[in-house]
């Protein structure tokens, strides 16, 4: 019987976890201050790791910063994540800026736009219409 989740999946599962509980209260920097890890994605090898991380401040300049930031401390958070998994392979660490919560917020303001329109114009009509 095949088991419910990838042993990657569980791996980066994990990997999520304590790279958010490390940025949250091990690495000082106030750049990092409100910054949230979305997602992990490992390779079969567990060579690699991709993390996906999303920050309060929507500034691209503050984002590079803060992705500049995050690859320079790779080695010290993958030391302490070392620490805290006990794993046999550590996967090399890859800070990726994700947009998709971005996104989401953007494409919810385009449907509230667009439903808000469809009112006001279905509120023309029927005004219109009680007019004649």
């Amino acid at each position: 019987m095949a088991r419910e989740y990838a042993r990657t999946d569980r791996v980066a599962q994990q990997i999520q976890k304590e790279i958010a509980v490390i940025l949250m209260r091990e690495v000082k920097d106030p750049r990092l201050s409100m910054t949230t890890v979305s997602a992990v994605e490992v390779t079969r090898d567990l060579a690699y790791a991709k993390v996906f991380v999303t920050f309060f401040d929507d500034d691209q300049s503050k984002i590079a910063s803060s992705i500049e930031v995050l690859t320079e401390a790779e080695g010290y958070i993958r030391s302490l994540l070392a620490k805290r998994l006990r794993a046999r392979i550590m996967p090399h660490l890859r800070f990726v800026y994700d947009k998709s919560m971005v996104e989401g917020v953007r494409m919810s303001n385009l449907v509230d736009r667009a439903v808000a329109s469809d009112k006001r114009h279905d509120d023309v009509d029927d005004a219109s219409e009680k007019d004649s």
